[in-house]
């Protein structure tokens, strides 16, 4: 997954949204800009080369998770990469009714081999070894990664990077998540790894581990609708250039320079930073050093 900037808090049926400024993604430099007669031309409105003809699919994992879908139901609309999926899908020429969601593991979309979706979206960090086996698109969101705990744990207090040396962690496996713990935290237990954020927080609840990272949406979201008496610990640093979430395609698929063009689209006339403010918030996090 990925990481960006400020705290984003989440907005979803069981919290209440706090509508404040949210930080958009930044304008990726290795997108150019096609005049509209090439667009049109190479991305016919609703007539694309899919999946399925005349559909558009796409692909999340399940369960799909607050905030970033809702009462886990990617097809409701409700959610910010919900509402993403299908502001894609339209400027493609797909309405609701022609956007078809099919259930794909999180490491199941990023392996090699042909897909069975048009575009994944899953909070898939854009990184050059997972660009190997897949295409992604422009992206859509910056992220930061963040730990959290409970009151009870002995790392609830924590103020540094070293006040975590002696932590037992743990995230969802193939995870950015995963990577932050061994290359940024660096802690001197082996950190522990799961299959979802579920199996994740299971673990943190039973005292299997000290704390978890995960996204900061995630985290706001786990820590106050999810977990009994949650904490977040902090933000971790941001280091080199800055986390981003990328829509998920086939490798080499036809598809990408649309699906590009469509999120630059997004992201230059507000609808991303839009969606941001309805979906996820800014909050206070603390930043770990």
């Amino acid at each position: 997954m990925v990481s960006r900037f400020t705290p984003l808090l989440v907005s979803g049926a069981a919290l209440a949204l706090a509508t404040v400024t949210a930080c958009s993604p930044v304008e990726d430099d290795t997108t150019t800009s096609a005049s509209p007669a090439t667009v049109a031309d190479a991305c016919p409105s609703g007539a694309l080369t899919t999946v399925t003809s005349g559909k558009l699919t796409v692909g999340t994992d399940n369960p799909a998770y607050e905030p970033w879908f809702s009462d886990n139901k990617p097809d409701n609309g409700k959610g910010f990469e919900s509402a993403v999926a299908y502001q894609v899908a339209a400027r493609l020429g797909y309405p609701k009714d022609k956007v078809v969601w099919t259930p794909v593991t999180f490491n199941n979309a990023i392996a090699p081999g042909p897909k069975k979706f048009d575009f994944d979206i899953n909070q898939f960090s854009i990184t050059d070894e997972r660009k190997q086996a897949v295409d992604f698109s422009s992206p859509y969101y910056l992220v930061r990664q963040t730990v959290i705990t409970t009151k009870k744990s002995k790392i609830a207090g924590a103020k540094s990077l070293a006040d975590l040396a002696g932590a037992k962690l743990g995230a969802q496996v193939g995870t950015t998540s995963y990577q932050a713990i061994t290359d940024i935290i660096k802690p001197t237990t082996k950190p522990s790894v799961f299959n979802s954020n579920d199996d994740a927080k299971a673990a943190l609840e039973n005292g299997t581990v000290d704390g978890i990272v995960v996204d900061l949406p995630t985290a706001f979201y786990m820590t106050g609708a999810e977990l009994k008496d949650g904490v977040i610990v902090g933000q971790l640093p941001q280091v080199g250039v800055p986390e981003q979430f990328g829509l998920v395609l086939d490798k080499g698929s036809k598809l990408t320079g649309c699906v590009s063009t469509v999120v630059d689209q997004l992201r230059q006339d507000g609808t991303l930073s839009a969606l941001e403010k309805t979906w996820l918030s800014d909050a206070g996090a603390p930043e770990l050093k």
